[in-house]
C-alpha cells in the first residue's frame, strides 16, 4: 500500500504542475460565474427598466389616505410607482393622462366613490398589464378605512381586518400517517433535493477527472514509461495509486469549484444553503458518489492500459467511456415514478446504480431502506469485482505494445 501512495503522490504532483489541469481548475468556476451573471446583465438593466416601468399614479384624495397608500406601496416594494397628489377635477386629469406619452393612472378617491364601494381606476394605453394586480394594495387601505368608520370594538376590527386565508395543500392524504408525515420532516423538498444535487455534482466531477486515468495509462504505455515504473512497483500498486491519485485530484477540483459556487448561489438565490446541506442523509449520498467513482475508475484504468494509440481507439474502448452516462436512460421513468419498476431496476445495475440512487433519493419523501441496502451491497461487490478484473487486464495490457487490445483478448486475460 505504501507504493500505491507513492504513485498517487506522483500523479497528484504531475497533474498539479500541468498547465491544462490548472487552467481548467481555475477557468471553470470563472466560466460558471460568467454564465451566472451575464443573463442578469441583459435581463436586468436597472436604469433603463426603472425608467420604462415608472408609472405616474395621480391620486385625488378626499379620504386623507395618501400617506397610507405610500406606505402600502413601499411595503410591497412598488418603487416604480410615482405617487402624485392632485386637486384637479376628474375630467381634467382624465384628459391629461389620455394625452400623456408616459405611463399614467388616475385614482379619484372621493367620498361618493367610497359610499358606492366602487373606485374607478383610469389607466392610459401605455401602462403595463400587471398594474391592475398591483393596485390591489390600495384596496387594502380602503378596506381598512371602511372598518375604521364602522362602530366596532378593537377586537372586532382586528378579526375583520385579518380576513381568512385559503391555503392549498398538495400532499396526499392517507388513512394512517407515518411518523415522518406526522413530524413534518419531509415537508420541505429542498432538504432532499439540495443534498442530492450536491452529491451528484461531486460524482460527476470526480468521474470526469477519473476519465483522465484512461488517458494517463494509455500515454504511459505509448511512451514506455510504464516499464520504468513497473521496475519499482507492482502493476497492482500502480493501478491503485492511479485510482487514489485521481480521486484526490477530483476532490481538489470539486472543492475549488464549490468554494466559488456556494457564495454565488447563496447571494443570488438567497436560500439557507448550509441548512439544507448539513443533514443526516448527506454522508450516505456522498458514499454513493465515491462508490460510483471507484467503480468507473477501476474500469477506466483497466481499459486504458489496453489502448496503444488514443487516435485509433476502437468502438469498444469508446463505449466504455460512456458508462457513467447510462443513468440518463432511466431519467424519464425515475422522474415520473421514483418508486417504479424501472427506477428499482436501475438501482441494482452497477453501472447505473450511483446516478439512479442519487436521483431517486432526491425525489422520494420516504426512503426504501431495504432497496438502498441491497443496492449498496451490489454496488460494493461490483467495485471489488471490477478492481480484481481491472488488475488482471492492467497487468497484461500495460506491457503489450503494437496495437489496441480486442474484446476477445481482454476476455482471455480476465479468464487467466
Amino acid at each position: 500500500m505504501r507504493n500505491s501512495w507513492k504513485v498517487a503522490k506522483w500523479e497528484i504532483k504531475r497533474n498539479m504542475k500541468n498547465k491544462s489541469f490548472v487552467i481548467s481548475l481555475l477557468l471553470t468556476p470563472l466560466l460558471f460565474a460568467f454564465f451566472f451573471f451575464v443573463p442578469s446583465l441583459f435581463n436586468d438593466n436597472d436604469g433603463d427598466d426603472a425608467a420604462e416601468n415608472t408609472v405616474k399614479v395621480y391620486v385625488h384624495d378626499e379620504l386623507n389616505v395618501f400617506t397610507q397608500i405610500k406606505e402600502a406601496a413601499s411595503a410591497q416594494e412598488l418603487n416604480h410607482w410615482h405617487l402624485i397628489k392632485t386637486a384637479k377635477d376628474e375630467e381634467t386629469i382624465r384628459k391629461q393622462i389620455a394625452k400623456s406619452d408616459e405611463q399614467a393612472v388616475f385614482l379619484p378617491l372621493t367620498e361618493q366613490a367610497m359610499a358606492q364601494a366602487h373606485v374607478p381606476v383610469y389607466i392610459n394605453d401605455h401602462v403595463y398589464e400587471e398594474f391592475i394586480y398591483e393596485v390591489s394594495v390600495i384596496e387594502n387601505v380602503l378596506r381598512q378605512l371602511q372598518i375604521e368608520k364602522l362602530d366596532l370594538t378593537e377586537e372586532q376590527k382586528t378579526v375583520v381586518s385579518q380576513g381568512i386565508t385559503l391555503e392549498p395543500v398538495t400532499e396526499k392524504i392517507s388513512a394512517e400517517k407515518t411518523p415522518a408525515n406526522e413530524s413534518g420532516a419531509d415537508a420541505d423538498p429542498l432538504k432532499r433535493i439540495i443534498p442530492g444535487i450536491f452529491s451528484g455534482v461531486i460524482l460527476f466531477s470526480i468521474v470526469m477527472t477519473g476519465m483522465m486515468i484512461f488517458t494517463s495509462a494509455s500515454q504511459e504505455k505509448k511512451e514506455k514509461v510504464a516499464e520504468i515504473i513497473l521496475s519499482s512497483v507492482t502493476p497492482g500498486d500502480l493501478m491503485q495509486g492511479k485510482i487514489i491519485g485521481y480521486f484526490v485530484l477530483g476532490i481538489t477540483q470539486v472543492t475549488v469549484w464549490i468554494a466559488f459556487a456556494i457564495p454565488l448561489v447563496i447571494w443570488k438565490i438567497d436560500i439557507p444553503l448550509f441548512k439544507y446541506l448539513l443533514v443526516p442523509e448527506l454522508p450516505l449520498l456522498l458514499f454513493i458518489a465515491v462508490a460510483g467513482y471507484l467503480l468507473f475508475a477501476a474500469i477506466f484504468v483497466g481499459i486504458g492500459a489496453t489502448v496503444e494509440d488514443m487516435t485509433a481507439t476502437s468502438n469498444f474502448q469508446g463505449m466504455v467511456m460512456m458508462l457513467p452516462f447510462l443513468p440518463l436512460i432511466f431519467i424519464g421513468p425515475i422522474l415520473s415514478d421514483p418508486s417504479g419498476t424501472m427506477a428499482m431496476i436501475g438501482s441494482f445495475i452497477p453501472f447505473t446504480a450511483p446516478g439512479v440512487l442519487l436521483i431517486r433519493l432526491s425525489l422520494l419523501e420516504t426512503w426504501p431502506w431495504m432497496e438502498i441496502v441491497l443496492a449498496l451491497i451490489v454496488l460494493t461487490a461490483s467495485i471489488w469485482l471490477m478492481m480484481k478484473l481491472a488488475g488482471k487486464v492492467f497487468k497484461v495490457g500495460i506491457l503489450m505494445y503494437g496495437k489496441n487490445a480486442t474484446p476477445k483478448e481482454i476476455w482471455k486475460w480476465i479468464r487467466t
